[in-house]
């Protein structure tokens, strides 16, 4: 069997998830890595986007749910899991992965954020 996939690496963001209300107020800087498993054989046959994830809806489904304020990034790459199986029914797996840029902690990091990796049989419903 032939596993195939359409990513998105390194998506810059900017939205206002969290917990403190100056994370509301101000926002952060994001980092969205997304990949989504699809069968694209027939697109590498037709060469017609029509047969394929087109990953520029992917990107503005990122973009829509990324502006919907949450306290919990689980929430938002929650949403963002159901919108992407709602867009397109034939995918069959995701992985995901938020990162805040500037989290508000007392250290010095590269981000915090989640990564959600499943596979679409119904865990997403």
């Amino acid at each position: 069997m032939i596993e195939t996939a359409v990513y998105i690496r390194n998506m810059r963001l900017h939205a206002y998830h969290g917990v403190l209300e100056q994370e509301r107020v101000v926002g952060n800087d994001y980092v969205v890595n997304v990949t989504v498993g699809y069968p694209w054989q027939t697109a590498a046959e037709s060469d017609d986007v029509c047969d394929t994830l087109n990953y520029a809806v992917l990107a503005e489904i990122v973009k829509r749910e990324m502006s919907v304020p949450s306290n919990l990034l689980e929430h938002v790459a929650m949403r963002i899991a159901r919108a992407v199986k709602d867009e397109f029914p034939l995918c069959v797996s995701i992985s995901l992965d938020i990162r805040k840029i500037a989290p508000p902690i007392e250290y010095d990091t590269d981000g915090c954020g989640v990564t959600l990796n499943m596979r679409y049989d119904d865990a997403v419903r």
